[in-house]
Formats: C-alpha cells, structure tokens, sequence
C-alpha cells in the first residue's frame, strides 16, 4: 500500500548532549507553535541483552545501537501524515519506558525532531519524503560539558561518578561527534544562528504549505 501524503516535514535538532537542542525546540515551540518529538524518548530498555557496550563495564548510552531508529521514524511519520501521534516517555534514571502521551500537531507544516541521536534519522526521513532541514547544534566542548553535567545532575539522570566520567569521554569526543552528524546532513551551527535561520524558514515552510494546498485543490 502507497504510504499517506505528508502535510508536514521534519525540522532535526541534533548535535552532542548538553548542546542546547532541548532549550532551542522549547523556544521555537513557543515562538511557531511547532511540536517537538524527543527522540531521546526512543531509547531501548535497560534490560535489552543486545545494548552496546561501554569500556567502563555499562550499556553504551551514546552509542547509536542503544536507540531505536525504526520505531522513531515509524512515529514520525505518523505524526507528519496526521494529525497525532502516539509517543513513548522514557526514564532515563530506570533505562525504561515508562509511559505513553499522545503529541499533537494540528495544522503546523512543521515537527520539530530533537535528540542526541537525531541525525540518524535524516535518510529515512528523506527516503520519506520528510525532511524539512537538519541542524546540529554545537558550542565550545567545555561550555557543553558544564551544561550537561549540570543537567544531568539535577535529573538524576545516573549516578554522579558515572556522568562525571561520561561527562569527559564526551567532551573529548564533541569534534568527532559534530563531524560525524554533519556527514549524516546535520549542518552545524550555535543555537542562536538555529533561532535566526528558524525565521526564514517558517515562511519558506507556510508558503511551500500554501502551495501544496492549491495544487491538492486542483
């Protein structure tokens, strides 16, 4: 069966954690109105026996096969074809699912997509025909690091050696990490470029949608 014409596209917020997508979706949320996909939420459960590994002896959280890219653009897809779409919430302090809401759209030609992993998902989103714009977005490594510590901190998100040792592996890894999500088609930029660009782009967004809806109309 032919899949549903999309009436909305995909914005990716990827780039390392701590980086600032979560700030930047909620801003430009409350500034366009356009709902925000946390794909950190398509995590896999703690339990599952095929988790990566890391070398400190723990399931490698940072590496992508700790993730499920399938179920995340499954659920994309529903949400730019219709009008909702049924999400999961993630407990990052139990490594589980812990529920269910539903994420609503309405008429927005926009979905924002934001994760650490949210790269991954510009292929298929494009196979789909999805993809709107992917950005990654990056700051200095220490600014990063400070961010997410304290982040990480007050959620409780693992034990505190645990995210002060992850803390450093990541800050060492940040150059690569934005290199490898560019090569993915993530464009690297601050947060404050995001927000500047994110202007622009939702005009180009409403009068793309705008002629959609005429031609649709015959």
């Amino acid at each position: 069966m032919d899949r549903p014409l999309p009436t909305a596209r995909v914005l990716v917020l990827a780039g390392p954690s701590g980086a600032g997508k979560s700030r930047l979706a909620a801003r430009l949320h409350e500034g366009h109105g356009w709902p925000v996909v946390q794909l950190d939420d398509f995590y896999r459960a703690g339990t599952d026996t095929d988790l990566p590994m890391s070398p400190l002896g723990l399931p490698d959280w940072d590496d992508v096969g700790s993730w499920d890219l399938d179920a995340a653009l499954v659920a994309l897809e529903t949400l730019c074809t219709r009008r909702e779409a049924r999400m999961p919430v993630y407990d990052l302090g139990a490594s589980a699912v812990s529920g269910h809401h539903v994420v609503e759209r309405g008429e927005h030609p926009v979905v924002i997509a934001e994760g650490i992993f949210a790269a991954h998902t510009v292929a298929g989103l494009r196979e789909r025909g999805l993809l709107a714009e992917a950005w990654c977005i990056r700051n200095r490594p220490w600014t990063t690091f400070g961010r997410r510590l304290v982040r990480d901190l007050a959620e409780r998100r693992k034990p505190p050696l645990t995210l002060w040792r992850r803390g450093h592996v990541l800050r060492r890894a940040e150059p690569g990490i934005v290199a490898a999500q560019e090569a993915l088609g993530a464009e690297p930029m601050t947060a404050r470029e995001a927000e500047q660009r994110a202007g622009g782009f939702a005009v180009q967004e409403a009068s793309d949608q705008r002629r959609t809806t005429r031609g649709a109309g015959g």
